[in-house]
């Protein structure tokens, strides 16, 4: 199915999928990090994949991506993407500790170790939200952190699962935590194997 063949009922179960997915986020970051984090309302949209890149911002924005790969009843690539600061703000919290006295190199293990954990638990509330609407079981892989500009990361996931699907569920959000100065804008790239949206989009009824 290519993208223009979605209809408005279907864009709108994907949609709602976007919509508990960013809600179970919110909730597992908030038990993450021991404070209370509110969300944004959520976009989500169904778009062609190489149309990626334009639904962000500057392509020369540093960014950190965490990736995995659900497997099982609906298998695809998941990639979370924030501004680098927000991202080193994030980690910063959930290491809770100085570290600035650190040999550098081990700093950096640190934070891409704490950075891989907030994306697995945010990726993963998008696969339990899934699991909660249709039953499926997705095993997920560890999650990869990378560093880079936004135009790279997004010129990256069109080539390399742009020959896995042509179809992405985009969903944009901010996540504000509490007490903190640290609203983290964050988009959630989901890129279906082929057929496994058909098949998810069966499974809602839709």
């Amino acid at each position: 199915m290519e993208w223009g063949d979605f209809s408005n009922l279907q864009l709108d179960a994907v949609r709602e999928v976007g919509n508990i997915g960013t809600g179970n986020a919110a909730t597992a970051l908030s038990q993450l990090l021991g404070r209370a984090v509110d969300m944004g309302v959520p976009e989500a949209d169904l778009i062609p994949i190489y149309e990626l890149a334009g639904r962000y911002g500057s392509p020369e924005t540093p960014v950190c991506a965490v990736l995995i790969r659900a497997e099982g009843d609906f298998p695809c690539n998941l990639i979370f993407v924030i501004d680098e600061g927000a991202g080193q703000e994030l980690a910063n919290l959930l290491i809770a500790m100085d570290i600035s006295t650190l040999d550098p190199e081990l700093q950096i293990q640190m934070r891409d170790s704490a950075l891989g954990e907030v994306g697995n638990i945010i990726l993963g509330a998008f696969l339990n939200a899934i699991s909660m609407l249709t039953g499926y079981v997705m095993p997920a892989s560890v999650p990869a952190v990378a560093h880079d500009m936004l135009g790279s990361v997004m010129d990256i996931v069109a080539s390399i699962f742009g020959v896995i699907g042509d179809t992405a569920l985009l969903v944009k959000t901010s996540l504000q935590v509490k007490d903190v100065e640290c609203e983290v804008n964050g988009n959630v790239i989901m890129v279906p194997d082929p057929g496994s949206l058909e098949t998810l989009l069966q499974k809602l009824g839709v």
